[in-house]
């Protein structure tokens, strides 16, 4: 994987248009102890702001869309929380996935199951409900009690059909069990944005985790994907940033490139 320079970027880019594609937590901000924490800097929102006054910027998260929107609070950005669940940017753009507000009493009763169970396993397990999926964060657990924590997840899952496990870093997800994802998420705002033709538009997608595969691998015979820092797994990103401070590197000469 190569770090991109100013000079690669201009050649990669071409004459076409780029569509920007954001992880947040470890590629906006870093990655913190608790989820609440990770507030961006006002640095990268002036990047970021620079950026979308040029070209269409999309932010695509686990978290919670309006958590999203609260947390960045750029008016001309695109959000899609939930791992593209929920889709919402400017001139009236939204989406949200047809079957995930049916299932919402199910994820009820596995997080009053968490509540019940896990206190017992690790005081340092943090539970995060979001609107369509639970998110549950050892970080701050023992290490010897990982495996356990993991366990006991897909063991509670496994009840509920209508939904799945899906592991980040330090993370443990439940989630609809339905064909959406960030990539698909990523093509469906290309496709309504009028971003789909290949010779006018180019994707750049920059994320650090596991989920953020399912974009790279959606743009990786078309566009950009940028891995920041490293997930232990394979990745479809044929770019690489170090760390948050690169990003906002990145983004500035990408703002500076388009002028």
């Amino acid at each position: 994987m190569m770090i991109l320079q100013e000079k690669e970027i201009k050649k990669l880019l071409g004459q076409k248009e780029p569509v920007l594609f954001l992880d947040y937590d470890g590629t906006l901000t870093p990655i913190v102890k608790r989820p609440e924490d990770a507030i961006i800097s006002d640095e990268m929102k002036t990047v970021l702001r620079e950026c979308a006054k040029k070209f269409k910027v999309a932010v695509v998260s686990g978290r919670d869309m309006d958590d999203l929107k609260s947390k960045v609070n750029l008016g001309n950005l695109i959000y899609a929380g939930s791992h593209g669940f929920r889709i919402s940017g400017p001139d009236g753009l939204y989406n949200e996935h047809e079957k995930t507000s049916e299932i919402l009493p199910q994820l009820d009763k596995i997080e009053k199951l968490m509540q019940e169970v896990f206190p017992a396993i690790d005081s340092g397990i943090q539970i995060d409900r979001k609107r369509y999926a639970i998110g549950v964060h050892y970080r701050n657990a023992k290490e010897k009690n990982v495996p356990a924590i993991i366990g006991k997840v897909k063991e509670i899952v496994e009840k509920f059909p209508e939904f799945k496990t899906g592991e980040g870093k330090k993370i443990i997800e439940v989630k609809p069990d339905v064909d959406w994802h960030k990539g698909k998420a990523l093509r469906w705002i290309m496709d309504k944005l009028g971003a789909a033709d290949k010779n006018k538009f180019i994707p750049i997608y920059i994320g650090d985790d596991i989920t953020d595969e399912d974009g790279f691998e959606a743009i990786k015979d078309f566009g950009i994907g940028i891995l920041v820092g490293e997930h232990g797994k394979p990745t479809a990103a044929k770019y690489k940033l170090k760390d948050v401070s690169q990003v906002k590197e990145f983004l500035q000469t990408l703002a500076k490139t388009m002028n």
